[in-house]
């Protein structure tokens, strides 16, 4: 039970205070009660009129002479309702008028938080909310045989190398060839390194050793050791290549690794001539290229060259760039990117991993580079005197004589000496190839079988 402010219990107190002083009973009149309630006396109205009989209503309540206690008694005279002691300062059930203040706040700030909540979320979903149409998640599977599916099977095997020289530093482009950790690129790429990084496309990178290279097909081989997982490109073949057929390019350029574009195959067979920064034409390389308008820009070097079946057609080499003339000659790809082909690439590596070295094929003459008609002419003497036309060479036992000009090569044309090294290098030591040659203002054939000298 709630306690009063005296510890008793308020249902159970006794009236032991003296009567209140604002009211009393007349004298001679007998304190009647009728079930423990006073009987209610006649009272004075307006100054002292006086009330007869118990019961009447109309009868007033007097003003009270002195300050009300603390418990104040109230009833109705003429109700039939028993006295009720009530504290002041709580309410009938007993709460203090602060904690039913302190109530209503508290109802009213988490009435209030509700509200906020109800408004945030009708103002979402309100029918005004700014929300544009967008496609679902898909499945992220891309056909093998799309750019994205290319890309994905041979990103793993794709590697960056980053070469320090001795005055200078560069990025280029490789690919894994084997589980032992041989990797194909450019020679130009790591000609004259002193230090050779190898970033793979996960990011790890290790360092690389150098297994031999070649200026004269510009393909080397570098080796790292120690990596597990490797993933190895498979090579395709570039006698299946067809102008037309997509590709595609991965790379580094401007040191952007894992840079994948796309395009096709422009022309084949095309011949190109890079290098020859030394001089003297030892660093010179002859490749008879695929072209293709797929992206390739300095960093690119050595990077592969896929069709749509990922598999390596090509070796990225060079580019085309406008005339050195032009003013507005640019600096990047125009579309026009070379290849060496694979073919050629894969026994290039294959010596390079077995000797070190690469052999050449050769047909045993010396040519005139000063010669400006159409084809290859043989010269009238060789280096250092020595003749043209090396004694029982490939060349002597075909028949081929000083001052012959080489017109075409299994019947495809050679506008020049460039040409015919490039013609005959597209070619292994110890094949047959049939020579269209002019002498005397006539055509003969000459059938002759490619010999081998040792690359640089």
């Amino acid at each position: 039970m709630r306690t009063g402010t005296r510890g008793a219990p308020m249902a159970d107190r006794q009236q032991t205070d003296p009567a209140p002083q604002w009211w009393s009973r007349p004298e001679g009149t007998a304190d009647s009660r009728r079930d423990g309630v006073p009987a209610p006396r006649p009272e004075t109205r307006d100054g002292g009129g006086e009330h007869g009989a118990e019961g009447d209503g109309a009868a007033g309540q007097a003003a009270p002479t002195q300050e009300a206690p603390a418990h104040e008694v109230r009833y109705d005279p003429w109700g039939a309702q028993p006295l009720q002691v009530v504290d002041r300062g709580r309410d009938r059930r007993g709460f203090r008028l602060w904690q039913v203040a302190a109530l209503a706040a508290a109802t009213a700030l988490l009435a209030g938080g509700i509200g906020g909540y109800v408004g945030v979320l009708a103002e979402r979903q309100s029918s005004t909310r700014l929300e544009l149409p967008q496609a679902a998640v898909a499945d992220k599977g891309r056909a093998p045989d799309s750019v994205a599916g290319i890309a994905a099977t041979a990103l793993p095997g794709v590697v960056t190398l980053h070469v320090r020289g001795a005055k200078s530093s560069g990025t280029g482009t490789g690919f894994v060839l084997d589980p032992q950790g041989h990797i194909l690129t450019n020679n130009h790429v790591v000609a004259d390194a002193k230090e050779i990084a190898v970033t793979f496309s996960t990011g790890e990178s290790v360092t690389a050793e150098l297994v031999g290279r070649d200026s004269g097909y510009d393909l080397a081989v570098v080796k790292v050791s120690g990596v597990r997982g490797l993933r190895p490109l498979s090579l395709g073949n570039s006698e299946n290549v067809k102008v037309g057929d997509p590709v595609v390019a991965i790379g580094a350029p401007f040191d952007l690794s894992n840079t994948v574009t796309a395009g096709i195959i422009s022309a084949t067979g095309r011949p190109v001539t890079a290098g020859g920064d030394k001089g003297d034409g030892s660093d010179i390389s002859y490749v008879d290229a695929l072209q293709t308008d797929a992206p390739i820009n300095p960093g690119n070097s050595g990077g592969p060259l896929l069709d749509a079946r990922a598999h390596v057609v090509g070796i990225n080499s060079a580019i085309r760039g406008a005339d050195k003339d032009d003013p507005d000659r640019q600096g990047g790809s125009i579309g026009l990117g070379f290849a060496i082909p694979i073919n050629q690439g894969k026994r290039v590596a294959e010596e390079l991993i077995a000797t070190g070295r690469a052999t050449h094929p050769v047909i045993g003459v010396t040519l005139d580079m000063d010669y400006t008609g159409d084809g290859a002419r043989v010269g009238d003497k060789g280096e250092d005197g020595k003749p043209s036309v090396t004694a029982g060479g490939p060349g002597a036992r075909a028949g081929i004589k000083p001052g012959d000009v080489i017109t075409k090569v299994d019947g495809q044309r050679v506008r020049g000496g460039d040409e015919l090294i490039i013609k005959i290098r597209a070619h292994r030591p110890g094949d047959p190839l049939t020579l269209t040659v002019l002498r005397d203002g006539r055509e003969r054939t000459l059938d002759v079988v490619l010999g081998s000298a040792n690359g640089s």
